[in-house]
């Protein structure tokens, strides 16, 4: 039996993080959370995750900081990373792609278009 896909969110809004939650939560995915960069680097120290999903704008440490130190962290630079805002400003995606950022979506969008983002950087079967 496949192991279930498991998903970090990491946003400062606890109602974008059930948002995500539910348009994740089928076929046994796994979503855990974060309020911030911080707290997700901890997450990540404790708990093997297939993939991140991050929004930019969080205090303490933002998304593109997180990002960052996944991409340092020898044992994390390879996974998977989307980053999610509410600005689609050029400047954010150049720095975003600079960073090595998986894939890029911007607020609002929907489960079919989360799914299609993912499909395109995790390897393997991943529900339609």
């Amino acid at each position: 039996m496949e192991k279930p896909l498991r998903i970090l969110v990491v946003d400062d809004s606890k109602v974008m993080r059930g948002v995500l939650r539910k348009m994740l939560g089928c076929d046994g995915t796994e979503v855990l959370e974060a309020h911030d960069g911080k707290h997700a680097l901890e997450v990540l120290a404790a708990e093997p995750v297939d993939c991140v999903i991050s929004d930019w704008n969080m205090p303490r440490m933002k998304g593109i900081d997180l990002l960052r130190q996944v991409r340092q962290d020898a044992a994390l630079a390879h996974l998977p990373f989307v980053m999610v805002t509410a600005e689609a400003m050029a400047q954010n995606v150049a720095e975003a792609d600079a960073a090595r950022v998986s894939a890029y979506l911007t607020k609002p969008f929907t489960a079919e278009s989360l799914w299609t983002t993912l499909r395109g950087i995790l390897p393997g079967d991943l529900p339609a």
